[in-house]
């Protein structure tokens, strides 16, 4: 019993309760008085003064029943199990008000904020505060048990919507975490990209310097132009994390950057692109994707492939899928394929539904080869 009870007894308290809203303060603002009309004026009224007072604490008791559950319910249902057993000794029948019925709110409260310590703690309470009510009034084993349950069910409603916030809340942690993860991948993808092709022509620039003072300027200004498109990228990722839209007014990367992305590495290697098929109407995350996965291909070759000449992007396009692939003809001397960037391709074509094979090439160099669905991975 203790092990069937412990994972709710130590349950924390349910996250996103207000201190108070204004509703709260509407209700009692209209209960109120209608406890003390319905306390003057009811003539079949027990115990007046007792009951009036009875309902104005269940009234009252609302305003806190967020912010500390537990011990409103220990208060109002305490209070109730007392006026109950001295009207069962004094044979004095049902001392209550029918505003009083809003104290229903409570179990309600109770599993909806309360911690798991107090639900475990005061169910019980409510339950037997429910049993002596009845008691003065049923007579009948099975009407005394309906209203106990009629009592409860509030707890049971307020259980499923904590429930239910809480499943909600763990979604909105996940995509928070997916978007971290793709964010991560953006990041990898861009400032790799670019702080390769600066270190390569910074490590040119060194080299032609003293022989070639023109040829170190051209490198100097590809490093500029190179800094700059990083700086670019990366105040759109970061505008991608605010909350003013100004991140959706900048177009998403695409196949058609792909060529501009190939101009923008001055060799060597050389990277020639070839376009075939229907890409026109791709969904704007696979294509996004397919340069994505060029751009990282695209650096791993630059940065690793040693004596490349040339790498080669082909981008071929069918009926139901997308089929990308990057092939240089450097050595394979130091390659590998365990690096976080092979990592975050993989995961980028799976999330897509589409597959990811990086490996080396049938004859020389180094290829990777994707494969995507036209429309993304399935609903």
């Amino acid at each position: 019993m203790i092990s069937f009870l412990r994972p709710l007894w130590t349950a924390p308290r349910a996250p996103g309760a207000p201190e108070r809203v204004w509703r709260d303060w509407v209700l009692v603002g209209l209960l109120a008085p209608t406890a003390v009309l319905e306390g003057v004026l009811r003539p079949d009224v027990t115990w007046r003064p007792v009951t009036l007072a009875l309902a104005l604490l269940v009234v009252g008791s609302l305003l806190w029943r967020r912010t500390h559950p537990l011990a409103v319910v220990a208060g109002v249902f305490g209070a109730l199990t007392l006026v109950d057993v001295a009207a069962l000794v004094a044979g004095a029948g049902e001392v209550a008000l029918y505003t009083s019925a809003c104290v229903l709110v409570l179990p309600y409260a109770l599993c909806r904020w309360g911690s798991g310590r107090e639900i475990v703690l005061g169910l019980p309470l409510v339950a037997l505060s429910a049993a002596l009510g009845v008691a003065s009034t049923y007579t009948v084993v099975p009407d005394a048990v309906i209203e106990v349950l009629f009592v409860l069910s509030p707890a049971a409603i307020g259980a499923g919507v904590r429930a239910g916030a809480g499943s909600r809340l763990r979604e909105r942690d996940q995509v928070r975490v997916r978007e971290r993860e793709q964010l991560a991948r953006e990041l990898h993808d861009t400032v790799a990209h670019h702080v390769s092709a600066i270190a390569v022509r910074a490590q040119a620039g060194r080299v032609v310097a003293a022989l070639d003072p023109a040829a170190a300027v051209d490198a100097l200004r590809v490093i500029e132009s190179e800094a700059s498109r990083a700086l670019t990228e990366m105040r759109l990722m970061v505008g991608a994390l605010r909350d003013d839209g100004a991140a959706d007014l900048a177009p998403q990367r695409g196949v058609a950057d792909i060529e501009r992305l190939a101009r923008a590495v001055s060799g060597p290697p050389r990277v020639e692109v070839e376009l075939s098929g229907d890409l026109d109407d791709l969904r704007p995350a696979v294509g996004a994707a397919l340069y994505r996965l060029a751009q990282e291909s695209v650096t791993n070759a630059v940065r690793h492939a040693r004596h490349a000449s040339r790498v080669t992007v082909r981008v071929a396009a069918d009926d139901e899928r997308v089929r990308l692939t990057v092939a240089d003809d450097g050595e394979l001397q130091g390659r590998g394929g365990t690096g976080y960037g092979i990592v975050g391709m993989t995961e980028r074509a799976t999330l897509l539904g589409g597959t990811l094979d990086a490996g080396p090439g049938p004859e020389r160099g180094w290829t990777v080869a994707a494969v995507l669905p036209r429309a993304g991975a399935a609903a």
